[in-house]
């Protein structure tokens, strides 16, 4: 079993290519790569990290983010982060994960920089090769590894936050284990082979992309072509001159690509896409159909989460696809449990729960979010859900409070506290509000101080110099008082429906 990062991309042969760039860069084969990880943990070891030890990496998408996620990984514990988080994120993120290091690319400005320096982590700059992904880290300070040399099975390999209903995001370590059975999960679901060639748009901060993406696809021994990130406006050029088999998005790219596609109806006819992939958020019927139709390829749906090392279930390849459904499951087992523990049966809502080698053993230092999340050996999802006859998983809705803004999550609680610090706020309180594309979008109810007023417009102002963009509330109601329940808590749940909002 290739249970490590090193092993899975052991078997593809050392010529062939493994990361690709949207550029005129060489790609970075196989060879390369495996050496580039040797070469990584050594340079590591020498600065005193080895297994276990966490690194932040903050990079912008592309090769070497894709790259250092590897390489990385094959000896420490990666901790990627969103390079648009604000000073106050980047504290607390490096604080919570204990990191030992923090990567940056050289000449790179960020917050994160900063904050390092105020909490002594090291900072090693990343520095680029020719050929798309090889890089060599400079800075730190000589050290000795307690743990050096290559990763084993059981060791940490990529530590993510995950944001719940709390204000504090809870932290999900993934095995080596975990992240290989989910990569080779993905892989044997998408068919995936030699051939193919993955054209990556989803930020490499989050589960999808570094899984879905890069690790499914060079596990198989396919190449990634590393694109800056999404952008509607170049995808179709990447499309043509990259000449990629396969992708894999969300939702809201899917239909930005589609309300592009009658304009690049030659360059969809020239393509060799064998199939499109959606994931992190629910694809709406119609647009599943469309996009089908549109690029004469079958549409896969999957249902992923961070806890579960990306996918769950997934609509088979082959067929047949479910509008509608998040498919079979493929990989971890899946089910559906009652309020009372007990396993439902064919058409019962009840909660997701799933158990397999994908699945995280536990949130790090939190016995009452575990004591939550798992029953009976099954891990809760929160998401609300029923199997059909044919052993099809629909979603019907999600038991916790998180907003889910086209893939990104968003901990209301988290809006909150950063608004009630605002001088003339009296009162906040964030809620998921309806919207056409995004599925939902981040709103937030206020009542303000006695004689105080205040904008929406400085509202959202002070929300940014706190908060990443997709977390700045893009509704604001003023209120003179929130409706409560009838227990007197404040009615997050239901609230734009009770305010007639939408976006």
């Amino acid at each position: 079993m290739t249970d490590t990062i090193p092993h899975l991309l052991a078997a593809a042969p050392a010529g062939a290519a493994a990361l690709r760039g949207t550029n005129d860069r060489p790609s970075l084969s196989f060879g390369a790569l495996r050496d580039l990880c040797a070469r990584t943990t050594g340079t590591l070891n020498r600065l005193g990290i080895g297994r276990g030890d966490r690194v932040a990496i903050v990079l912008p998408n592309g090769p070497e983010m894709a790259a250092a996620f590897l390489a990385i990984g094959s000896g420490a514990a990666t901790a990627p982060l969103n390079p648009a988080y604000r000073a106050e994120e980047f504290t607390f993120y490096l604080t919570d994960l204990r990191a030992r290091a923090l990567v940056v690319l050289q000449g790179m400005a960020s917050d994160a920089r900063e904050v390092a320096a105020r909490l002594s982590i090291p900072v090693l700059e990343l520095i680029p090769g020719e050929a798309a992904g090889d890089f060599t880290l400079e800075g730190g300070e000589p050290g000795s590894a307690a743990k050096p040399g290559e990763a084993l099975s059981t060791d940490e390999a990529l530590i993510l936050h995950t944001s719940g209903t709390t204000a504090r995001p809870k932290i999900v370590p993934l095995t080596q284990a975990n992240v290989c059975a989910s990569a080779r999960n993905i892989a044997r679901t998408l068919e995936l082979g030699p051939d193919d060639a993955c054209l990556n748009v989803m930020p490499l901060f989050h589960i999808h992309g570094l899984i879905a993406a890069v690790l499914s696809s060079l596990g198989a021994g396919a190449s990634v072509i590393c694109t800056p990130g999404f952008d509607a406006l170049r995808f179709f050029r990447w499309l043509d001159e990259e000449r990629p088999s396969w992708f894999t998005a969300v939702p809201t790219m899917h239909q930005a690509i589609l309300a592009r596609a009658e304009r690049n109806a030659d360059v969809i006819a020239r393509a060799r896409l064998r199939f499109l992939r959606s994931s992190s958020a629910s694809l709406p019927a119609p647009v599943m159909q469309q996009l089908e139709q549109v690029f004469a390829a079958p549409l896969v749906e999957a249902y992923g989460m961070t806890e579960a090392s990306h996918q769950m279930c997934s609509n088979p390849l082959a067929g047949p696809r479910k509008p509608g459904s998040v498919g079979l499951a493929a990989g971890p087992q899946v089910a559906v449990m009652g309020d009372d523990g007990t396993l439902l049966t064919v058409g019962q809502i009840g909660e997701v729960v799933i158990r397999g080698p994908n699945v995280t053993a536990g949130y790090e230092a939190n016995p009452e979010a575990n004591g939550k999340a798992f029953t009976n050996g099954w891990f809760r999802t929160g998401d609300q859900g029923a199997f059909d006859a044919d052993g099809f998983l629909t979603l019907t809705g999600r038991l916790k409070e998180l907003i889910n803004r086209g893939g990104e999550k968003v901990s209301p609680l988290e809006v909150d506290g950063v608004l009630s610090g605002h001088p003339a706020v009296a009162q906040a309180l964030c809620f998921a509000m309806p919207h056409a594309k995004l599925g939902e979008e981040v709103a937030v109810a206020v009542v303000l101080r006695d004689g105080l007023a205040c904008s929406e417009r400085e509202l959202r102002e002070f929300a940014a110099l706190h908060l990443a963009d997709f977390k700045v509330p893009r509704k604001v109601v003023f209120l003179d008082e929130i409706p409560k329940g009838a227990t007197g808590k404040l009615m997050r749940i239901g609230l734009a429906e009770k305010l007639g909002l939408t976006a």
